[in-house]
């Protein structure tokens, strides 16, 4: 069963899910903003999976320049899964979140900073003792100028990791597919339940987010 969690599951044998997406709520339970469509004039969106989303939530939100952020679900097969079906390992989704953001007072990169130090991007479908492949380290870009970024940070990091000791990354690079959210319980998880679970941790090496193509 372990081992079947930390599979991709073939599309074939991919849950079917549903077209009713998730009741979303209309506002931020920490600002207020809103967690769909229309954004702010000029902002961007960054979409990010590392590990358990609760705590990568509450990471990104209290950023400054951050306008809203949402949890949910993205790189698999099934349309609008329920968090039971992402566990069970069989719709090839990650646990994500969608970062909206003004490039005018925080840069794209500076979230990859974030990104890179708070969790171990060498495990593969796991992040510490959460296993499977929704807890999968990935960047979903949403243009090219994300993509580069993220590929050149990651290189970046690769090294850093390397003078450590430490080892490869693993962590998916990848144009943005369609973003499901997760249940209303889970967003910004954190902030209604202050004393949950969060796995985030790192590998203690600095991410050097200052460099020529980011």
């Amino acid at each position: 069963m372990l081992s079947a969690k930390t599979r991709m599951i073939d599309p074939s044998m991919a849950l079917p899910g549903r077209a009713t997406p998730m009741p979303v709520p209309a506002q931020h339970f920490v600002n207020g903003a809103a967690l769909q469509p229309p954004f702010p004039a000029g902002s961007e969106e960054a979409i990010l999976g590392l590990g358990c989303f609760w705590g990568a939530e509450r990471l990104f939100w209290k950023m400054p320049g951050v306008i809203s952020t949402s949890v949910g679900y993205a790189g698999g097969y099934t349309p609008n899964p329920t968090y039971e079906e992402v566990c069970s390992g069989r719709t090839g989704h990650a646990e994500v979140v969608r970062v909206i953001f003004d490039p005018t007072r925080i840069r794209y990169v500076d979230l990859l900073k974030a990104f890179w130090e708070r969790h171990d991007p060498t495990q593969g479908m796991r992040q510490g003792n959460d296993i499977g492949t929704q807890y999968r380290s990935v960047i979903f870009y949403t243009n090219e100028s994300q993509r580069v970024a993220a590929e050149a940070t990651r290189d970046s990091y690769q090294r850093g990791l390397i003078e450590r000791g430490l080892g490869r990354i693993t962590t998916e690079v990848l144009p943005a597919p369609t973003y499901f959210y997760a249940e209303d319980y889970h967003q910004q998880y954190l902030a209604k339940n202050p004393d949950g679970y969060c796995g985030l941790g790192g590998t203690g090496v600095t991410c050097i987010a200052d460099i020529e193509t980011a």
